[in-house]
């Protein structure tokens, strides 16, 4: 008998749509209960998948909870900007923008994880974990690039640019999440990314 595979989109697909129900699920319930009253079991029958299924996506209900740590999805992008010698700035939103289009962007998802995180604060501080090691990986990246420079940067320099990409990522999620219509993160992105090189103004003095 002849097997007539899905095509990889359809099954990226319906991976992503059943990352999604699960972490809305949990969200749900928790907010609902509270994070004490809820189990992989009930977060598993919500999301109509089971309990091995749902171990197959987060290993723990904390993890569907806080969601995916930030990371570079888009293994040419990275290679590309690790080997630019162009602007700094723009290759570095263009990075950012690549992963976010490999990853998965929902506007009711994120802003029901911010409200759950509030709640739980040591869910929160397991959310700025994962943010600390995105750090680490992007200072990693930004030093691999920085070496190219005449004269070559240093780890420090990296690291302080690491931080700085942090904060116009955090400034445009912040953006477009408060926004009405909310528009698409990928244009906010670019938008804080250039609202950062209108910065340096501010250190010449008036």
């Amino acid at each position: 008998m002849t097997t007539i595979e899905e095509p990889p989109g359809l099954r990226e697909r319906k991976r992503r749509a059943t990352r999604r129900a699960i972490q809305f699920a949990a969200l749900e319930l928790v907010e609902e209960r509270g994070l004490d009253h809820v189990t992989v079991e009930e977060i598993a029958r919500h999301s109509d998948i089971s309990p091995r299924t749902f171990f197959n996506y987060f290993a723990t209900k904390e993890d569907a909870l806080v969601g995916d740590a930030p990371e570079f999805g888009d293994v040419e992008a990275v290679e590309r900007f690790a080997n630019g010698k162009g602007d700094l700035l723009g290759d570095l939103a263009d990075l950012i923008v690549a992963s976010l289009d490999a990853g998965e962007v929902d506007h009711s998802l994120t802003m029901l994880r911010r409200k759950v995180l509030r709640e739980h604060p040591q869910l929160f501080a397991r959310r700025m974990a994962n943010t600390r090691l995105f750090e680490e990986e992007l200072t990693d990246l930004l030093a691999r690039r920085l070496e190219h420079e005449e004269p070559p940067a240093d780890r420090e320099e990296a690291h302080l640019i690491a931080l700085l990409v942090i904060a116009v990522v955090r400034h445009a999620w912040a953006v477009w999440a408060n926004s009405e219509p909310h528009g698409e993160l990928v244009d906010r992105v670019r938008a804080s990314f250039e609202g950062l090189r209108a910065l340096p103004r501010y250190a010449r003095g008036r």
